[in-house]
């Protein structure tokens, strides 16, 4: 399966169209009908966490996520556009003490989503980068299902 790209406004509404077309391709990619809720509400969050910090920093840039069913996994990366100043797109680790913990949103929501991604996503990296957050999560896929 080629890559699909998404981006869409910073809007909370959208979050809900992301989750939908992602499981869409999930499903067509191959992986588990018994996954496909994990792998929405793992999307959902990683979108949600996008579109607050648009929302602070940079309300005008679309999010963006990239979907790709290559291989026998199913991968998924939500990039947000926030420039990292030190202080506005520091993440925190999953476990991560608050105190040492810098970034744009509420310490105790970031960190309970990202946790949350963790336990959903059965592969997942997160990147601050100077260009923004990249958050990559894969789930197993059987490959293309029929269509």
């Amino acid at each position: 399966m080629a890559t699909v790209e998404l981006s869409f406004s910073a809007l909370p509404v959208h979050v809900r169209t992301a989750r939908l077309i992602v499981t869409a391709v999930a499903r067509r990619s191959g992986v588990a009908e018994a996954l496909l809720d994990e792998v929405r509400l793992a999307v959902g969050e990683a979108c949600s966490r996008a579109v607050e910090a648009h929302r602070r920093h940079c309300p005008d840039e679309p999010v963006r996520l990239e979907l790709s069913g290559a291989g026998r996994r199913f991968e998924v990366i939500v990039s947000d556009t926030v420039p990292e100043d030190g202080t506005a797109t520091a993440i925190p680790e999953v476990g991560k003490p608050e105190e040492d913990i810098e970034h744009v949103w509420d310490a105790g929501t970031a960190e309970l989503g990202l946790a949350v991604i963790a336990g959903l996503a059965d592969d997942v990296d997160i990147e601050s980068t100077p260009k923004g957050v990249q958050i990559r999560m894969s789930w197993p896929a059987e490959g293309d299902a029929p269509a």
